[in-house]
């Protein structure tokens, strides 16, 4: 591998209308693996990201995390010359994306079937809180909490008998804009290998429900209504979640019986595995409470650090519960190039990388920094071939 091989996606062209974090996150991913991102903003403000902290030198670190890479050109595609220019870059693009409220693209003369007529192999990408179509919420506003509470999400996280609870990243949005890249990826296969561009209908609501995998089954097969599971996994047999040691908690996952029966070893009470209350995977979910009281009398007596070094030594699966700090600091991270460095910018100097790896291409470690407001107006313009003239109007 060397840092001159090619990209995955060097050549795509994303016209992206996208902000805050769905769309954006789809495009910062395909920027990442080679993709040209030209990130359209309004003129009065660009992004309303952009306004989100913590700031760094004056700049958010919230915008600069998920938009490097891009360029940045503002337009008002109210305005008439604008919207030649607008167009003038569609005409050379292969995708447009854009998570607006469903409407608004087709007041522009942006729509899908408008725009699908006028340049056929252009790919279409949506985002919005509930579809384009099919949904009898179809106009409402929606952000990440909205849907994460209607999706049944929330209702099945957090501590049994406490309140609804959110996850604790935007995983509504991620997730919507995961589908989306997905999506992408797959409109270009098809249009390569002979098909025209597509439009992708991405409804952040539908996200949340592809994700409710357990739940959704359980229910689906049982009629059972689930309620939060706290930090176990109720589809497996235990012990599976976090258990209290001597300085903290640890997750411990076993899921059959012969780790069970190692793990006895590793806390020095192997005849814990024969006693017939825990005997098999039913035994131990009918006997979870009295399980997790024993396993925890003795976890009690070391350091989570002290038993992950046991365990991992005699193949047991465990880790320990780290804080943010912590695991940004772990050699895992440098391993694996998950720190990059943000170069030629006035945000944070270190980002998140990304989780793909390819064998035929470097990790990517550097990234160019996220674009102040309409920083690449000039090239952009110079690539797609707007005159001077044309530019001035």
């Amino acid at each position: 591998m060397t840092s001159n091989s090619k990209r995955p996606l060097e050549g795509v062209t994303i016209i992206d209308l996208t902000r805050v974090l769905a769309g954006p996150f789809c495009t910062m991913i395909l920027a990442d693996h080679g993709a040209r991102v030209i990130k359209v903003e309004l003129p009065d403000g660009g992004d309303d990201a952009r306004a989100f902290g913590p700031f760094v030198n004056g700049e958010s670190g919230y915008f600069s995390s998920i938009n490097r890479g891009k360029e940045s050109i503002a337009l008002d595609l109210k305005c008439a010359a604008d919207r030649a220019i607008f167009e003038k870059l569609l005409e050379h693009a292969d995708v447009l994306t854009e998570n607006f409220r469903p409407g608004t693209m087709d007041r522009f003369g942006y729509d899908w079937e408008t725009l699908h007529a006028r340049f056929p192999q252009l790919i279409y990408g949506s985002v919005s809180g509930f579809g384009q179509q099919g949904s009898p919420y179809r106009d409402r506003a929606a952000y990440d909490m909205v849907v994460q509470g209607m999706s049944g999400i929330m209702s099945v996280t957090g501590q049994p008998g406490g309140p609804p609870t959110r996850v604790g990243v935007s995983i509504g949005d991620l997730s919507a804009g995961l589908f989306l890249t997905i999506g992408v990826v797959m409109a270009l296969y098809k249009r390569l290998t002979g098909g025209t561009g597509s439009q992708i209908d991405i409804a952040m609501l539908d996200c949340q429900l592809a994700l409710l995998e357990y739940s959704a089954m359980r229910h689906l097969a049982t009629g059972e209504v689930p309620g939060p599971v706290g930090s176990y996994r109720p589809a497996i047999a235990p012990p599976f979640g976090a258990f209290r040691t001597a300085d903290g908690h640890m997750v411990i996952t076993t899921g059959n019986d012969r780790l069970f029966a190692r793990l006895c070893v590793v806390l020095g009470a192997p005849l814990l595995a024969q006693d017939p209350r825990f005997a098999g995977s039913e035994g131990r979910k009918d006997h979870e409470t009295e399980l997790t009281e024993e396993l925890e009398s003795l976890l009690t007596g070391r350091t989570t650090a002290q038993w992950c070094e046991l365990m991992v030594e005699h193949g047991v699966p465990c880790g320990p519960i780290n804080t943010v700090d912590r695991m940004l600091a772990d050699p895992h991270v440098a391993g694996r190039a998950m720190l990059i460095d943000a170069e030629g910018g006035r945000g944070p100097a270190k980002l998140v990388g990304t989780p793909l790896k390819f064998s035929d291409a470097a990790p990517l470690r550097s990234v160019r920094a996220a674009p102040v407001l309409d920083q690449d107006r000039e090239r952009i313009l110079s690539d797609f071939g707007v005159s001077r003239a044309e530019a001035a109007r």
